[in-house]
């Protein structure tokens, strides 16, 4: 499991934004998918905790099924978080603080969300403090944009492919040598002038049907100075200009 970066401040105990505590945990759910935020009550005195339902299903639970305590709520803290997590709800208790926090749980079915706590004081109508309330957010990312994610990923790997593809076919046809040989010219050319081979690639291949779009087939010789020089049409257009001296690169893909 991915650990949270050490450096990054993930609990914190915090003052009441207004004064009926309500102000800071409406706007940290504002805009955000209801099924993926709920609210959360929890008394001092008792240990008491009241959960909507979005938050029981987020830790695995059918709404009304589960009377959460503080034992329930530390029982689903990842190991990670746990230790913190508790001395936390621990140091609120005893000093009437309300806390936010960013941290993991566990559901009911092994199954790890990112959630963002965001609370406030809860009070009396006389204004005295007897817990905290506010929001759970759960951060997870969805199947849906995970799923997404990969997609566009190997759309970038079949685009670069594809002109990799193409140009070898080009170098095939032109100078009459099999696939192998035309992938390793065009591996050389990227690592001699340091340009990503799928760069490199759709540079000579839009150079090659330019000529081959013209009147008649041109000499070989002119394929061979575009072959040679296209590195720098590429290193123009990323502002880099010919000039650049070529080192060899490991990231030639």
């Amino acid at each position: 499991m991915q650990r949270h970066p050490e450096s990054e401040n993930r609990f914190a105990v915090v003052q009441p934004s207004g004064a009926d505590g309500n102000e800071g945990v409406q706007q940290a759910a504002a805009g955000d998918n209801p099924q993926r935020v709920g609210w959360f009550r929890f008394y001092f005195d008792d240990g008491r905790w009241e959960w909507s339902p979005q938050v029981e299903r987020m830790h695995g639970y059918e709404p009304g099924t589960v009377t959460p305590t503080t034992e329930t709520v530390l029982s689903h803290k990842h190991p990670d978080d746990y230790r913190q997590i508790a001395d936390t709800l621990d140091l609120i208790r005893r000093t009437r603080q309300a806390f936010s926090s960013r941290h993991r749980i566990i559901d009911v079915q092994d199954r790890v969300h990112d959630v963002v706590v965001v609370g406030d004081l809860l009070r009396e109508a006389d204004g005295t403090v007897i817990g905290s309330h506010g929001y759970y957010v759960d951060v997870t990312p969805s199947e849906r944009e995970r799923q997404n994610e990969m997609t566009a990923a190997v759309a970038v790997i079949a685009e670069a492919r594809a002109d990799i593809e193409r140009t070898k076919g080009m170098l095939m046809l032109i100078y009459g040598m099999d696939e192998a040989a035309a992938f390793e010219l065009l591996k050389w050319r990227s690592q001699e002038t340091n340009v990503k081979l799928k760069l490199l690639a759709a540079q000579i291949a839009d150079d090659f049907l330019t000529l081959t779009g013209s009147a008649g087939l041109p000499p070989p010789s002119a394929f061979d100075k575009l072959l040679l020089t296209a590195h720098e049409r590429v290193n123009a257009d990323a502002g880099w200009g010919p000039h650049r001296a070529a080192q060899p690169t490991e990231g030639t893909g």
